[in-house]
């Protein structure tokens, strides 16, 4: 990536500038996810939505890389090393803090448990799975490709109160301290804290080839 004010040259994963006037010079994370059209509708139902007639001749439904997200399959023009803790195609949730810790969870993993109660650098972290998100990468229509799910990642400190959550069948979340109700997007949309929202830390749902590039000495949980 570049700017076109000062030309300098950026790096996608860590939004750190690596060339140019403003190098060493790093972006501010803002947190957001990758979430099913269905989810996004539904919570919020008047939200802008960038729209494909851009006047170009292009099926935005189409993903021109069938395959490529196949964990056999292997990174397109990567030449760095590889870790093989894991293949290099294998889909992680990787978490970096401010203090330069970071800590990646295996897909599989976080499928299999649907939500997991961290503490990572002593702060406590909750990490929520829901299915119903659909691969863009997977088939070559991306409406096809199969679930790959949806991930949050938050703090789980709530009015000085260090919370506990469990996985419900619904696709939703309770807390054990006040049995709330939450959703995906860490909102409490029933019980006792109703209307409270988590607060939201940057994650990166990437492929572990990538993650390990950037972080080789970071944990891995699998």
């Amino acid at each position: 990536m570049w700017d076109r004010q000062t030309e300098s040259w950026w790096q996608q994963f860590n939004g750190e500038a690596i060339v140019g006037d403003l190098t060493g010079t790093k972006l501010k994370f803002i947190p957001s996810a990758i979430i099913s059209w269905e989810d996004f509708k539904s919570k919020h139902p008047d939200g802008q939505v960038l729209s494909i007639q851009t006047g170009f001749s292009r099926s935005y439904g189409r993903n021109p890389y069938s395959g490529y997200d196949n964990v056999n399959s292997f990174p397109f023009l990567f030449t760095g090393d590889l870790n093989d803790r894991l293949p290099p195609m294998a889909r992680v949730l990787g978490i970096l803090l401010e203090s330069g810790e970071g800590g990646a969870y295996s897909l599989e993993l976080l499928k299999e448990n649907r939500v997991m109660n961290e503490s990572l650098a002593d702060m406590p972290v909750t990490i929520f799975w829901k299915s119903g998100t659909a691969s863009a990468l997977d088939s070559g229509s991306i409406s096809d490709g199969r679930d790959v799910g949806t991930t949050g990642v938050f703090s789980r400190s709530v009015n000085d109160q260090v919370l506990t959550f469990i996985a419900k069948e619904d696709g939703t979340f309770e807390d054990q301290e006040t049995n709330s109700t939450w959703d995906i997007l860490g909102e409490a949309i029933n019980g006792p804290l109703l209307g409270t929202r988590l607060l939201p830390l940057p994650h990166h749902d990437t492929f572990w080839f990538a993650w390990a590039a950037f972080v080789p000495d970071g944990s891995l949980a699998q």
